[in-house]
Formats: C-alpha cells, structure tokens, sequence
C-alpha cells in the first residue's frame, strides 16, 4: 500500500434534508496531513479510483448506516470507464452500490465527453447513484448536464444571489428526476435562499463542519411558513425520503435485533434481494416486542428475520405525498406508522419516508394556503398564482396570464348593496373554478379582480365560461371585461414583467362596451379585440 496512505485522514460532513431537517447521507472528504493528494489525484486516474475505495473503507471502519457520497474527478471516469476498486470496497463493507453516490466534480473541460458518459452509464448499470457536483461554479457544459441525468444535482452556494438560475436549475432537475442540493451554506439567510428556490438537501459549515466521526445530529435553522413552494400536485415525496437501514433478506433476526438496538432512531429495517428490491419490512417495535418474550431470543435469533417482517409498502420516487398516503390508507390499520419504502425505476429501495413527516407538512400546507385563500370566494389570492407564473417562466413554457373584473362594480355595490355584489363575486368565482382544469389556476386577488393562468388551449373555454353566461345583481344584468397576454419563452423575465404587460390590456378591455375580452402578446406591439365593441361610457368601475 503507498506510503502516503498513512498521513491521510478522512471527514464527514452531512448532506441534510431540508424538509425533514435530518441527515441524510455522508459525504466523505479526503484530509492529508500533508503535501496535496488532491491535486495528485486529479492527475493520476488510478490513485483517484484508489482515494474512493479508501473513502468507503473508512465509512465501513466508523460503523455509518448512513448512505455515503464519494468524490471522483470527470477524468477519472473518462480515463478508467469505471471504477472496479470502488465497487469492491463496497461490496466487501457489506454495503449495497445504490447507497453510494458517486459525486462526479469538475473540471469537466478537455474531459472525452463520450467516455464519461460510457462511464457513467457503468456505474448506474453497477448499482450507484451519479451526482454533478459543482454545478454554478465549475465547467460543466449544459448539455452533458442533461445527458448525465443525474440523481443529485449540487449547486455552489454563491449562485444563491441568482435565484433566476436556481429555480431554472430545480425546474431541470425536475425534469431529469434528479433532487437539488446546495453546498457551501454558511449562514440562515442562505439557508432560506435555497429553500425558498426549490432545493431539497444541503450541506455546509451551518448545519455541521466536516469532521472524524459522522454526526447524526445537525443544527437546521426554522424556516418561515410558506417559504418552500409547494406544487398543487402537493410535495414530492423526494423531499421526505430518510436513509433506510438496509440488510439482505437472508439476514438472520439476531443481525437485525444487533443492528435496531445498537441504532435507536432506525425505525425499520428493510430487506432486500441481491437486486436491492424490498421483499420484506421489519418494524421496529413489532420485532423487538417478539423478541423480547421469554423465549423469543431462543426461538428466532437463527432464524431468517423475514420471517418477522411483514410486505413491504412501496412507492416511486416520483410519487407525491399524498399517493404515500394513500399506500398508507389502503393498507392495514395496524401498519400505519410503519415506513413506506421508496423505490427508483428498477424497483431498488433509495430510501423510506415515515408517516409522521408527511402528516406535519401536508398539514403545515394547508393551514398556509387557508391562510391565504380569499375570505369571499375562498380562492387563493395573488401570491399562489405569481409564485406559478414564475415557475412556469423558469420551464420555459407558454402561458396565457388574464385578469378579470366586473364592469361598473362601484355602481352595482351602491345599487344593489354590498350583500348583492358579493354573491355576484362568490359566483363568478364558483365559474371560475368549475371551468378550470388541468393546469388552470384561478385567484381572486381582492374586491372584483381575478386572475387566471392556463395554457393558451385553455383561453376560449375560459372566455366561454364568464363571458357568455348572463350575470345579474339585484336585478340588473352586469358584464365583465377579460384581458389577456400571452407570454411565450423569453419573452418576460418575471411574474413583474407579465403583470406590466396586462395592465394595458385591461385598460383596453374597460373602454369597450358590453362583455369584452382584449388578448396581447408579451413583447409585441398592439391588441387583439376577440369580444365588445365601440368606447364604453365613462365611469368607475
């Protein structure tokens, strides 16, 4: 064995879930007591491949159930095509390849990019999960970034002072089914940044410094409500996934029995095939409640600890939250605080989610957006829907933004009474909301306004709905004006930019006569008139 191994030291730092606030994996940084291996390594592939075997090893010497992250220059992988002393280290700690995750780190320039890829490809074919890390302050171009497809995507901290960019990063990660991380967080407000742009796990000197010994305690800062943004499909289940603890479904009830009692927050232990999927769920009181009885240790330590484990409740890991609680309803009553394991496209356990974390976010969100739903029509005002527009300019999609209100509203209140127009309100709103489908949202941001994002097809049935119905308040019939624009890729830089370009149009949309409906294109000149007609009589409304 080289000599300098004996000066080289290795530290963990934690990657932390920022939903769950716990640890959930390790990464594991090479610390010579001298001279610089890093810089070595980078030059020398062998001794690259040979500092991450090492890396494992000395995972394995500290006893870690936690799942581990190893760090591999691009080269490396470009120049090997794999890496064979990895993946015997792993198997010889008696851990499974998908609990590590290879984190591959610039500089990716000069780097074969057909190679790598090749490289990859081997190391996923293996079992282990691939993580680009250095993204915003290293070299890796987009298009390989995309064609990585990686299960980790890990952000330089310094590009916080670009939310634009994080948020366009969360939206590719999204599409790639990768999670983002941000490394490097030093300070709260950071801490909030990343939470606020989407990111799900993080690590830095704020949660906990690297150090000799892994910490399964870290200090995460409270967050504000209503910080993360929740999609409507409600959260994915990505952002509650904890390390499951992990064991062969031969493993004996006294292995198990070993591992639960030596580790008092595993909940569970979930055995798996050679291929990594669950086939049995063990449940932590339920297990050592039997093997607790006057002859439970005599009747089962030999014996297979499947035995006393129960099938395993599965999800994809592009699941929501509420599917898992649907698993979870389905499913025996007695089992209810059970984990549920979650499992990647080849049906492999990356993890489990537990039921309490669920119950606290979902109704976390639904306390935050009763919170904000208007009191009349109880429809959520206009935070929710600019939140959705930028997401939606982040995707790079095509959007329609309309504002709706009614004409004359001032006259109808001191005509009809305030009793009338607020009927007239809660109905327009209850149209509003029975026309919306799929990815329609509808907001009323206060007295008569309305907001409605959709998709461009979405527009005539929308107009068909408000515009064609006969609206009536105490008595007297009362039209409604719509203004829309439609906002292609690039063509507005911010939910801002988009309301600037619709404030014209309804301008526009009020000067016409009778149920009028204006349309506009972000970034072009001029209107289109698709309803009313002639100049509107002055008035307030």
């Amino acid at each position: 064995m080289p000599s300098w191994t004996d000066a080289l030291r290795f530290a963990f730092q934690p990657v932390v879930n920022l939903t769950t606030g716990g640890v959930a994996a390790l990464e594991i940084l090479a610390r010579p007591e001298s001279g610089d291996i890093l810089a070595q390594a980078r030059r020398d592939p062998e001794l690259d491949g040979w500092l991450a075997a090492l890396a494992v090893r000395a995972a394995a010497a500290r006893e870690t159930l936690l799942p581990l992250h190893v760090n591999v220059f691009a080269g490396t992988l470009a120049d090997l095509g794999g890496l064979a002393a990895l993946h015997d280290a792993v198997r010889e700690a008696g851990r499974l390849p998908w609990e590590v995750t290879v984190d591959v780190v610039p500089p990716y320039t000069h780097v074969p990019q057909r190679a790598l890829l090749e490289a990859v490809a081997v190391l996923r074919g293996e079992g282990f999960r691939i993580c680009a890390d250095g993204v915003g302050d290293g070299d890796v171009p987009l298009r390989l970034l995309t064609d990585l497809a990686p299960d980790l995507v890990k952000l330089d901290t310094s590009l916080l002072d670009r939310p634009a960019a994080v948020r366009a990063m969360r939206t590719l990660c999204e599409q790639l089914g990768a999670l983002l991380s941000v490394e490097g967080m030093e300070t709260e407000l950071q801490c909030a940044a990343a939470v606020s742009a989407g990111a799900q796990l993080a690590q830095g000197e704020l949660f906990a410094p690297p150090a000799r010994l892994p910490v399964a305690d870290v200090y995460v800062p409270p967050l504000a409500p209503g910080l993360a943004a929740t999609p409507p499909s409600g959260p994915s289940v990505r952002q509650f996934v904890r390390p499951a603890a992990l064991l062969p479904a031969t493993a004996s009830a006294g292995r198990v029995r070993a591992l639960l009692t030596g580790s008092p927050d595993v909940s569970g232990v979930v055995l798996v095939d050679e291929t990594g999927v669950p086939v049995r769920s063990v449940h932590r009181s339920r297990f050592l409640l039997s093997m607790s009885g006057r002859y439970g240790h005599a009747l089962y330590a030999d014996r297979p600890a499947a035995k006393l484990g129960d099938p395993p409740r599965t999800v994809g890991v592009d699941a929501t939250a509420w599917e898992v609680l649907d698993v979870v309803a389905d499913g025996d009553r007695d089992r209810t605080s059970d984990d549920v394991a979650v499992v990647d496209r080849y049906g492999r356990c990356v993890g489990v989610v537990r039921l309490a974390d669920l119950v606290r976010a979902l109704a976390e969100s639904r306390v935050e957006e009763a919170a904000g739903l208007n009191p009349l029509t109880r429809l959520p005002g206009s935070d929710t829907i600019t939140a959705e527009v930028d997401r939606r300019i982040a995707a790079g999609r095509v959007f329609a933004l309309s504002w709706l209100d009614v004409d004359h509203f001032k006259r109808v209140n001191d005509g009809a009474g305030f009793a009338a127009g607020d009927e007239l309100i809660r109905s327009v709103g209850r149209v509003l909301s029975h026309s919306a489908s799929g990815s329609t949202r509808v907001g009323h941001i206060g007295g008569d306004d309305f907001l409605v994002l959709t998709d461009p097809e979405g527009l005539d049935p929308l107009a068909s709905a408000v515009l064609d119905t006969p609206w009536y308040a105490g008595g007297h019939a009362v039209t409604l004006s719509l203004a829309t624009v439609l906002c292609a890729p690039g063509s507005v830089a911010d939910h801002r930019q988009a309301a600037a370009c619709l404030a014209p149009l309804k301008q526009a949309a009020k000067s016409l006569h009778g149920a009028s409906w204006v349309l506009g294109r972000a970034g072009l000149p001029g209107h289109e008139i698709l309803r009313g007609s002639g100049l509107a009589p002055a008035q307030a409304g």
